[in-house]
């Protein structure tokens, strides 16, 4: 797949029909998973192969929906494409495309143009579901986000738990007092956000810069009326790693938790008020 130009990210593409009007039901033909990766040769295999039983899983279920997997290289170096591939199911749907782009909202908005080039379906009929590189989704994610998209969600914003197995119990702890594990939860996750693709470009998609891209997408689509669900029926598993490829993203974020449970207490009180959480 060819690498594409992207356009201003705060523009709705021309000739997009406007969201949900007349007599459409809201049903999915075509669920576009969209994966940024910038060298992440030693953890995409695991992601991989979750996305592919997930979307084995929509498959059996919903014989009539169309998938695809986008996995976006963005300057990558260390032989993260052949990891993908290694990892990929052989029941194909999956493409690579090569970008240097050095942003994660860059790479998810080039990786969405390319999946909406892929297929012919109308937009209001395409669900835009993301994940990161470093992520585990659980097997019913999909199916998860098509049946809440048809009972009329416009975007499902999941929720995200790091690797119990990567994180020491104090700092684990730590992060799951800050954070609810709920319906209605107020929190927004790159690695776990679904969109409907007409939505998506009527809002101007992704922004191209390197975080919180997710958290801008998600403001947009409440400003512009969409109906957008926050849900903790379709958890991630994700990296618990201190040190990720965006240096204020969430590797960032629980490094300054841990650097906050480690200061003494008048420090510690300071560096956790300036926690973004």
């Amino acid at each position: 797949m060819p690498a594409l130009r992207l356009e201003d990210g705060n523009r709705p593409l021309a000739g997009i029909p406007p969201a949900r009007g007349g007599l459409f039901d809201g049903s999915i033909a075509h669920v576009a998973v969209v994966v940024p990766a910038r060298n992440e040769a030693e953890r995409i295999a695991p992601a991989i192969r979750a996305i592919c039983r997930a979307a084995a899983q929509l498959r059996a279920a919903r014989p009539g929906v169309d998938i695809g997997v986008v996995v976006v290289l963005d300057s990558c170096d260390d032989g993260t494409g052949e990891a993908v591939v290694d990892a990929a199911s052989p029941a194909g749907c999956l493409s690579l495309l090569d970008v240097r782009l050095h942003s994660a909202g860059a790479s998810r908005a080039a990786g969405i143009r390319a999946a909406l080039t892929a297929t012919t379906a109308a937009p209001e009929r395409i669900w835009l579901a993301n994940t990161d590189a470093d992520s585990v989704v659980p097997p019913h994610w999909l199916c998860g986000q098509v049946e809440l998209a048809e009972a009329g969600a416009d975007a499902v914003l999941g929720t995200v738990e790091p690797n119990p197995n990567e994180l020491d119990k104090g700092l684990l702890n730590a992060w799951a007092h800050r954070h609810r594990f709920a319906e209605n939860h107020p929190h927004v996750f790159g690695a776990n956000f679904g969109v409907r693709a007409s939505h998506y470009l009527r809002v101007g998609g992704f922004e191209p810069v390197s975080l919180h891209e997710d958290r801008i997408l998600a403001e947009r689509l409440r400003r512009a009326g969409s109906a957008v669900v926050a849900t903790d029926t379709l958890r991630v598993i994700t990296s618990s790693r201190l040190h990720g490829r965006a240096p204020h993203g969430f590797a960032g974020y629980l490094r300054g938790l841990g650097e906050a449970l480690a200061a003494p207490p008048d420090a510690a009180v300071a560096t956790s008020a300036a926690l973004d959480v």
